[in-house]
C-alpha cells in the first residue's frame, strides 16, 4: 500500500533527525520525580489555627487547577531544556559519484529471420527479437554509469538512440524497435561501421569503448564487408563482442495465410558462426553463441563482468542544529510560569 505524500515526507525527515548528545535525554526520567517532590506537604505553618478536622470529612482534598497547571509548565520547561542540551540535529546527506563509464553501442539485428520463435520468456515461446530486447533492457539497467546507444539493422542500419546516460529514455526507445521498419536483409558490415562512427566522435574520457552486435544470419546486404568494418573498428581502438542468436535445426516461424491469420511452420534455421566469429577476432573482442534465452542472459552477464569500471563514491553529511527551538520554547514557558506566579497565582507569605 502506498503511503500519502505528507507521510512519506514526514518519514524522510524523521530518518534525517538525530541527537548529537543523546545521553542528556536520561534526565527526562528525573522530571516526574522532581515534580512529585515539589508537590509534597511542606513545613508546619508558623501560626496555629483552630482545628479544621470537621471540614476534612466533606470530601477528598484535591489539588487546585492553578497548581496543576503551574506544575505542568515547570515540567515542560525542564523537558525543553533537557532536549536542548541533547542538541537535536537535522542531517542532509550528499553523495558524489566520480566515475569514468564505458561507451557502449548495442547493435540489434531486426531482419525477418529474427521472428523465429526459438526462445522463451516467462515460460512462453517468444521470437528472437523480443527475447533480445528483454535481456538488453536488463543489461542497460545494470550499467547506470555508462553511456549506451542503440542501433538496429536489417538491410541497412538505423540509429535508435545515440550514446546517452538517460537510460529511462533509452529503454523507451528500445521498446519501439520493430521488425520491418527498413528493408529486409542482414548488413553486419554497415552496422559495425555506423556504430564505430558514433563511438569515434566521443571524447576519449572513458576507459573503454565497445560494440555489442547481435545477429542470427550471414552478411548479405550493405556496401561494407564485415571484415573491412572490423579492421576499421580495431584501428579506432574499439572492441567488438558478437553474439550469434538462434538454434540449429528446425524452429517455428510465423506466416500469414490466405485469410489473414497467423500460422506457424517449422523451418530450417540455417546458422553459420563464421562471419561473427571472424569479426570478433579481428576487433579484439569475443564471440558468443546464444541458442537459448538462458544462454543469452549468461552472455550479457559475462560481457557485464568483462567491461567494468571502478566507481568512486564520496558521501557527505551536513548537520543543522535545532537546539534553539526547544531552548526558545523552554524560555517562553519559564517566562509564562514566572509571570503567572507574580500575577494571577501570586502567593501571600
Amino acid at each position: 500500500m502506498n503511503n500519502p505524500a505528507w507521510l512519506n515526507q514526514l518519514l524522510k525527515a524523521w530518518e534525517s533527525f538525530a541527537f548529537a548528545q543523546p545521553a542528556w535525554l536520561w534526565l527526562l526520567c528525573a522530571v516526574p520525580a522532581l515534580l512529585l517532590l515539589r508537590g509534597r506537604e511542606g513545613n508546619a505553618p508558623a501560626v496555629t489555627y483552630s482545628s479544621t478536622a470537621i471540614l476534612h470529612a466533606i470530601g477528598r482534598p484535591r489539588a487546585a487547577r492553578a497548581g496543576r497547571f503551574r506544575g505542568a509548565l515547570l515540567g515542560a520547561t525542564l523537558c525543553a531544556g533537557i532536549v536542548a542540551l541533547a542538541r537535536p540535529q537535522l542531517a542532509n546527506s550528499f553523495t558524489q559519484i566520480e566515475a569514468s563509464g564505458i561507451d557502449i553501442m548495442i547493435c540489434i539485428d531486426v531482419s525477418r529471420s529474427m521472428l523465429t520463435e526459438d526462445y522463451t520468456l516467462a515460460g512462453q515461446r517468444a521470437n528472437r527479437v523480443d527475447a533480445v530486447k528483454e535481456i538488453t533492457q536488463k543489461f542497460i539497467e545494470q550499467r547506470p554509469n555508462d553511456r549506451i546507444g542503440l542501433l538496429a539493422f536489417a538491410g541497412r542500419p538505423y540509429l535508435v538512440s545515440p550514446l546517452t546516460l538517460d537510460h529511462a529514455w533509452l529503454i523507451q526507445n528500445l521498446d519501439r524497435i520493430r521488425i520491418g521498419l527498413v528493408e529486409d536483409g542482414t548488413a553486419i558490415g554497415s552496422a559495425l561501421a555506423s556504430a564505430a562512427n558514433r563511438l569515434k566522435n566521443r571524447e576519449a574520457t572513458s576507459k573503454s569503448r565497445i560494440i555489442v552486435l547481435l545477429s542470427d544470419g550471414e552478411n548479405n546486404s550493405g556496401r561494407i564487408s564485415p571484415d573491412t568494418a572490423a579492421e576499421a573498428v580495431r584501428a579506432l581502438g574499439l572492441k567488438v563482442y558478437t553474439i550469434g542468436a538462434g538454434t540449429d535445426g528446425y524452429a517455428p516461424y510465423p506466416f500469414t495465410d490466405a485469410f489473414g491469420r497467423t500460422v506457424y511452420r517449422n523451418i530450417k534455421a540455417d546458422y553459420s558462426e563464421k562471419t561473427l566469429s571472424e569479426v570478433a577476432q579481428i576487433a579484439d573482442g569475443k564471440f558468443f553463441r546464444a541458442d537459448s534465452t538462458a544462454a543469452l542472459q549468461d552472455i550479457f552477464a559475462t560481457i557485464d563482468k568483462l567491461e567494468k569500471t571502478t566507481v568512486q563514491v564520496s558521501k557527505y553529511r551536513q548537520y543543522r542544529d535545532l537546539f534553539s527551538w526547544p531552548l526558545g520554547l523552554g524560555a517562553a514557558l519559564l517566562a509564562l510560569h514566572t509571570l503567572l506566579a507574580q500575577t494571577l497565582w501570586r502567593r501571600l507569605p
